[in-house]
């Protein structure tokens, strides 16, 4: 079957099981997305020819109006027959060739209790050109993918920094904890694709907001750092939330950033905090509801849960925040993973 742009001469082939997205994303075609659950919408288009079904119901990103517009989300729709898409397509100036490439662990470092930072190295002849702020996809056996944001900056990226938090049963991240071999640093080689997603920093000269949830720092950190160490004129402001002290992996690098950078201002916001903690408690978006009176001249990028971007959405809006300049990447997890977890509680209840 194929799946053809209206807005272009370009198409892709794609077989009747698997998610539209997936296919273009194999084609090299780095449509927008972001969660790939079906939650947060990003990867909506509108079906013009043709017909989709979705295997696991409707997903929550598709509102009743957006179905009768005759819109899809990408994600999850699985081609019945021959497609006709209306999708915006990243311009040529903003986008990098996607490769698929392997990659070796050459260390790892425990971060928290359940994050640790992966380094891969990536082939000394393949050249790997990423924007700050986008992710690269662990293939997995089956065409299966595990999505994660790179940490590191464009500039300093020799080895890629990732930021992986364990996953219960999880079938990449349960073995990449487990072996002892892999926690003392020895080779593991992968296979990789990228650079994928539109989360991307953007050139401008008003303030930066940056509003992160758990790993959700990941791309912000990268974005962070390219701005301070290539001294680019922003004023940027980091929110990061999670649930205690002991989940402030990042915490002691990023008051580095702080001393580093004058116009960098950091706030770490805990939901779940000890009565010893001094700072910020609550939702990190309540955070910064409290400090920002009006959003509307100010460059927005949250990258966190569906649950924390759908607020960042709709409650910024309220404070005069410009759609046009809200970048979001929501964190979720693949869909096959999301049924491995429902199948292994089952299994022990």
């Amino acid at each position: 079957m194929r799946v053809s742009l209206s807005k272009s001469d370009r198409s892709f082939s794609v077989a009747p099981e698997r998610p539209v997205l997936d296919a273009a994303l194999d084609a090299g075609l780095n449509l927008p997305h972001s969660c790939k659950g079906g939650n947060c919408g990003a990867c909506r288009v509108r079906l013009l020819e043709g017909e989709v079904r979705y295997p696991n119901g409707r997903p929550l990103g598709l509102s009743d109006a957006e179905v009768a517009d005759g819109f899809i989300l990408l994600c999850q729709a699985r081609a019945v027959g021959d497609l006709r898409i209306e999708a915006v397509e990243p311009s040529a100036a903003g986008t990098s060739e996607i490769k698929r490439l392997p990659g070796r662990i050459v260390r790892t470092q425990q971060l928290s209790h359940d994050v640790i930072g992966v380094f891969l190295r990536l082939p000394a002849a393949e050249d790997f050109d990423f924007q700050p702020g986008q992710y690269v996809d662990v293939m997995l056996p089956g065409g299966r993918r595990r999505s994660f944001s790179i940490a590191s900056p464009p500039h300093d990226s020799h080895p890629l920094e990732l930021h992986v938090r364990r996953v219960q049963g999880g079938e990449f991240t349960e073995p990449l904890f487990a072996d002892p071999h892999v926690q003392r640093g020895r080779s593991m080689l992968l296979s990789i694709e990228g650079p994928l997603g539109q989360f991307v920093y953007r050139s401008s000269d008003a303030p930066m907001l940056l509003v992160g949830g758990g790993t959700g720092l990941a791309p912000l950190k990268s974005i962070l750092r390219h701005v301070i160490e290539n001294d680019l004129p922003r004023h940027m402001t980091l929110y990061w939330g999670v649930r205690s002290e002991r989940d402030l992996y990042a915490h002691g690098e990023l008051q580095e950033l702080v001393r580093r950078a004058p116009a960098f201002r950091y706030e770490a916001v805990l939901s779940e905090p000890s009565a010893a903690w001094a700072g910020r408690r609550g939702w990190v978006h309540e955070a910064v509801l409290q400090d920002f009176e009006g959003l509307a001249a100010t460059d927005i990028y949250a990258s966190g849960p569906p649950a924390m971007i759908a607020a960042v959405r709709g409650e910024f809006a309220l404070r005069g925040a410009d759609p046009a300049r809200l970048f979001f990447d929501s964190f979720d997890y693949a869909p096959d993973a999301l049924e491995r977890q429902r199948t292994m509680a089952a299994t022990k209840s």
